[in-house]
């Protein structure tokens, strides 16, 4: 760091293409030529959002003291990157980037995110509330976050775990600049069901909570049925069995969805294949 405590005059801003097949590569070339200082890598093959952002923190790691991680879409600000490395000078090794409202937001898109982040505590899943993947880390904190090697990878639910002093930094994040958002809601369900499944077996063991209970349902309805049979009523009994039957279906499937979601991610583990593979750099 420099004597001013904000960067050292070789620091650099490595832009990591996510194998796509537009124009991206070219314009971080041009942008290379014009200040060596824009750097680039590009990923052999689309790997997603989270694979991406790890390939660059660990580019980096050897070659910087702290690394920041923002998104290309210019919506978070970059000004708070100054408090973000004021707090590293201050001993912190992982500073997040806060969202101070989200009133650049839609309602359906504020109450979504709320949501999500409620459902990701519910399930036991070390979370930061409004926090994305805006933040600073630690050479050591990218070397720590480099052990873990799951393949199917949620970094806001990992590198809460890492462990090492934290700090929060509050911003107001902006209107996108341009294009739109690479996570509409289905998106962010699918990427909210891969954080708990990769952290939680709260659901599991909900399932077998819930076994337990309509036992328990089943063996009063069968008292009930064997003392009205004996009494001598005559029960109509075709509609019962029929809403049975569909609500203890769904529920069979639900709870084979949810264990396969299980057995999805240890097949995706077992198979030990590479995260990602760089294609060409620009140094």
């Amino acid at each position: 760091m420099s004597d001013e405590g904000i960067a050292s005059a070789d620091s650099f801003i490595l832009c990591c293409n996510d194998g796509s097949t537009d124009r991206t590569w070219e314009v971080i070339g041009r942008l290379n030529k014009a200040d060596a200082r824009v750097k680039g890598i590009s990923l052999a093959h689309n790997r997603g959002h989270q694979n991406v952002l790890l390939a660059g923190l660990l580019a980096v790691k050897d070659k910087c003291q702290a690394a920041v991680s923002i998104d290309a879409d210019l919506q978070d600000d970059p000004d708070a990157i100054v408090e973000m490395v004021k707090a590293f000078n201050d001993g912190k090794e992982i500073v997040y980037g806060v969202r101070s409202d989200r009133s650049t937001d839609s309602w359906f898109k504020r109450s979504s995110a709320h949501l999500f982040y409620l459902i990701q505590q519910k399930m036991g899943v070390d979370t930061i509330y409004d926090h994305a993947d805006f933040r600073l880390m630690s050479r050591r904190a990218i070397e720590m976050l480099g052990h873990y090697g799951e393949s199917n990878l949620f970094l806001r639910g990992i590198i809460p775990q890492i462990g090492l002093d934290t700090a929060k930094v509050a911003y107001r994040r902006h209107q996108r600049a341009a294009g739109e958002s690479k996570y509409p809601f289905f998106k962010m369900l699918n990427f909210s069901v891969d954080g708990i499944t990769s952290f939680s077996s709260k659901p599991i063991r909900w399932i077998f909570t819930t076994g337990l209970i309509l036992l328990g349902i089943d063996i009063l309805v069968a008292v009930w049925v064997l003392l009205s049979y004996f009494s001598g009523h005559v029960i109509g009994g075709w509609a019962s069995i029929m809403v049975s039957l569909w609500f203890l279906g769904s529920l069979i499937l639900m709870s084979i969805g949810v264990v396969g979601e299980y057995i999805g991610k240890i097949f995706m583990e077992v198979k030990r294949r590479p995260r990602f593979e760089i294609a060409d750099k620009i140094n």
